[in-house]
């Protein structure tokens, strides 16, 4: 070891600097005050207690910390405080897996809802009544201070989050048994299968929790619940009850076949647990009788629908049949007016071709009245020829409203062959003027 060194140094001289000249007050100190000062303060209170009760400090130490024992139990009796079971007093501490935790700090009906609050002052509580040092102060000279490591140890579990969690997934105490179908029929639905589900609540990566409800809910609600428990993505490890694995200076196989079965066990424990979990909703739904209703609402739905349809497909069925005969009776109605109208057409041509031979034989009658335009006696054959060639030609040229008006004016001449002539003359003009005829065309009516 190096020895320590001592250095003379010469402070430096301050130089051209004067108190006198230099300094200059900014203040000046008041008058001093007279004041009264009395004795206050723990230590002073405890000094004034043993001169009271002319005790010592030992005595006055050992009474303090009864009180605050009863004081402590009096503070908290209300919320953590639970009787202590004689055999949970005489456990080992070296069995701590084993134990429940949060009954030895006396939180049994809280469990995995403690809060580290409620945690801190259970364990406090339970060290002011059973550390040896406060034993010993209360007069108990028992050495077994197993119980007392069993608090220290469920306090580090219990204040560990990462720990605590891998009890909690083990807790069998927390666990809420479900109803039977005999207990179900007799009972309460919710009231009886709300707790089970609370309890499970505790182990969803997801949370808030759909709620079971009551008999007021909707379906929708309903099919959210157990759509929620039947895909439940649970927390739970099960590393708590894992076999303890050997040290690292032991054999390496064998702590790889530790971890490895540890590792099986946890799996197998898991898968159980999922098909415990989706038996339990399987029974839940079973009984829940919304379910039921829903069922017996959907089925009455789907036969209204169904009715609906059928009654739908018979109206569209009655319109298309309705369709088809108004079709087929239109058509019967067209054909028959068309019928009527051929037969209409047909009388109508067989007037007009009637009405047109009779009026060709009033035209060709006209002038075989008049002899053919004959001035004496029998007209020669080339003339008979001659005029019939014209009137033919007059036919040919005119429709039947023509011909009907042509045959009503030689009608009107009579047998004056002048007339006669000239209606023919006329009617061969009027040829010519409308382009139907010409000129030279009807030579004995040019």
């Amino acid at each position: 070891m190096s020895s320590a060194q001592v250095v003379n140094v010469t402070l430096p001289a301050l130089s051209g600097w004067s108190a006198d000249k230099d300094f200059n007050a900014v203040g000046k100190l008041s008058a001093s005050t007279q004041r009264n000062l009395e004795p206050v303060g723990p230590h002073f209170l405890a000094h004034a207690r043993r001169k009271r009760h002319q005790r010592t400090f030992s005595e006055d130490e050992r009474i303090q910390a009864q009180q605050n024992v009863k004081k402590t139990e009096d503070d908290e009796d209300d919320d953590i405080s639970e009787a202590e079971d004689a055999m949970m007093l005489s456990r080992d501490a070296k069995d701590w897996k084993s134990q429940d935790h949060y009954a030895v700090l006396g939180l049994s009906k809280y469990r995995w809802r403690a809060t580290p609050e409620q945690i801190k002052r259970a364990h406090r509580k339970k060290v002011l009544r059973h550390h040896p040092d406060k034993k010993a102060a209360l007069g108990d000279r028992d050495e077994n201070d197993n119980f007392f490591k069993c608090i220290q140890k469920a306090t580090e579990l219990l204040t560990d989050p990462v720990k605590r969690r891998q009890f909690d997934s083990v807790d069998e105490a927390a666990e809420v048994e479900p109803p039977t179908k005999k207990e179900a029929s007799k009972g309460n639905f919710f009231k009886l299968w709300r707790p089970v589900f609370v309890a499970e609540s505790r182990f969803s990566k997801i949370q808030p929790v759909p709620q079971l409800g009551d008999e007021n809910s909707t379906f929708e609600e309903v099919d959210s619940f157990y759509n929620f428990w039947y895909t439940f993505d649970s927390w739970r490890t099960f590393e708590y009850l894992d076999e303890d694995v050997p040290d690292d200076n032991e054999n390496r196989d064998q702590k790889r076949h530790v971890e490895k079965k540890n590792a099986n066990a946890r799996r197998k424990r898991k898968t159980e647990d999922t098909a415990r979990l989706r038996h339990l909703v399987d029974d839940c739904a079973a009984q829940d009788e919304r379910i039921k209703n829903f069922r017996k609402a959907a089925r009455a739905g789907k036969d209204k629908k169904r009715l609906e349809k059928e009654a739908e497909a018979k109206r569209l069925a009655d319109e298309k049949e309705k369709a088809r005969q108004e079709e087929e009776q239109r058509k019967k109605d067209a054909e028959e007016a068309a019928k009527a109208e051929r037969e209409k057409s047909k009388k109508a041509k067989e007037a007009a071709k009637n009405a047109a031979k009779k009026n060709k034989r009033v035209l060709k009658g006209s002038v075989k009245d008049v002899n053919y335009f004959a001035e004496s006696g029998e007209p020669s054959a080339a003339q008979v020829d001659s005029v019939l060639t014209d009137v033919d030609f007059v036919i040919s040229k005119i429709d039947s409203e023509e011909l009907a008006a042509l045959a009503e004016r030689l009608t009107g001449a009579g047998k004056d062959a002048a007339a006669v002539k000239g209606v023919y003359v006329e009617e061969v003009k009027r040829l010519v003027g409308a382009g139907k005829a010409k000129e030279g065309e009807a030579k004995f009516f040019a």
